[in-house]
């Protein structure tokens, strides 16, 4: 059996390269996006609604890392199981009520292995209660501005009004894996959960692509007899990442078949053309009150392009629009503009600058000191005109 199902992967790995018409035939709802740009390459039916399966706990992580990131919990937190979580069905690592587990276990589970019973430790722990938590992803969406999705629960299974469309995954999607470190879970092919008891779970990543897709690391599968099979794909190649999604695909076979089939198609299809880096230096600024007097000026993200795969690169300019900058100032601020120009000059985006490093506002003696300093300077150049 494993050689047969081995046999199929190669088949589906190297098979001729494919139109986008030909994408997708099975799944119900698809999309690819690419994840500088946010273009979308293909897409079929990926505003309707319909039910999202476990891909439901990419929003789960979302809230969670968020939390990671803002500092309100961390990965070494240990946190309480309590029975309704222990009590879940589906598939599962295995917790047991009234035992304490790691954070960062039950991530490792959700992530890995999908675990129900891990997305509820998440949401109970995250939200105070799953009820406060399936707010909070109601609010989450809102937020991002998804118009076809609705939660009521973390974990996924069928339940009236519950529901999502491949565009909303894809743009979930997005905004986790700007949270890099849940790569490192979802691109896991397998681990162990070492329970508090002593024994162990297998866990075993049911996105089988991480492991037979060179540039798979990620995200999330999900099944359920509504649904169909679905999986939210994410995968990178010279520097150009992707997001997939299928939804209501036939079969297993199918799902990973054409996932396979699409990020074969944008990465034969497409290139990135960066126009801009969001580390380059476009030149510096005057902060007034500063602790430094100058910052340098970046754009706030890479500017970019998704170019067709044989077309040639243009070349662009680019002409600085910047306001006083007083201090403090922070990395992220916006400070100005930079109009990117076209080989005729004709402007075709104009995005926001920032400073490269954040600049805290001088203290009395700092700024009575760059005072002496300026006048010695003043007096300095008198004498020597």
């Amino acid at each position: 059996m494993k050689k047969i199902i081995l046999i199929s992967i190669l088949f589906i790995l190297f098979m001729p390269s494919i139109s986008a018409i030909e994408l997708a035939t099975s799944s119900k709802e698809a999309i690819i996006m690419e994840t500088t740009t946010g273009k979308i390459i293909f897409e079929k039916n990926s505003h309707e609604k319909t039910a999202p399966a476990s891909m439901t706990k990419i929003m789960t992580l979302l809230l969670t890392f968020e939390a990671i990131d803002s500092g309100k919990i961390s990965l070494d937190d240990m946190v309480n199981i309590s029975q309704r979580a222990a009590d879940m069905g589906g598939s599962q690592m295995f917790l047991e009520a009234n035992s304490t587990v790691k954070l960062e276990e039950i991530i490792k589970g959700v992530a890995i292995a999908s675990a129900n019973d891990g997305a509820v430790a998440l949401a109970e722990y995250v939200g105070g209660s799953v009820e406060n938590f399936v707010q909070m992803m109601n609010d989450k969406a809102q937020e991002l501005g998804l118009e076809n999705t609705h939660f009521v629960n973390p974990h996924g299974l069928d339940a009236e009004n519950h529901y999502s469309s491949a565009y909303d995954m894809a743009i979930m999607a997005l905004n986790l894996i700007k949270h890099e470190k849940i790569l490192q879970y979802t691109s896991t092919y397998e681990d162990y959960f070492n329970k508090p008891d002593g024994t162990r779970t297998w866990l075993v990543n049911t996105n089988k692509l991480v492991r037979f897709y060179n540039g798979v690391d990620g995200l999330k599968t999900g099944y359920t007899e509504n649904a169909g099979y679905c999986l939210t794909a994410t995968a990178k190649k010279n520097n150009v990442r992707y997001i997939t999604v299928v939804m209501g695909a036939a079969t297993l076979d199918d799902r990973s078949k054409e996932t396979t089939e699409m990020l074969n198609y944008a990465f034969n299809s497409f290139k990135l053309n960066t126009i801009i880096d969001e580390n380059t230096s476009l030149g510096k600024v005057k902060i007034e009150k500063g602790k430094t007097d100058y910052a340098d000026v970046v754009v706030k993200s890479t500017i970019a392009e998704l170019i067709e795969i044989n077309a040639n690169i243009e070349n662009y300019s680019y002409n600085l629009k910047l306001n006083r900058v007083v201090a403090p100032i922070s990395k992220g601020d916006v400070i100005g503009s930079v109009e990117i120009m076209d080989n005729e000059g004709l402007i075709i985006k104009e995005v926001d600058l920032t400073v490269a490093n954040s600049v805290e506002k001088a203290n009395f003696i700092e700024t009575l000191f760059k005072n002496i300093k300026t006048v010695i300077a003043g007096r300095e150049l008198k004498i020597t005109a």
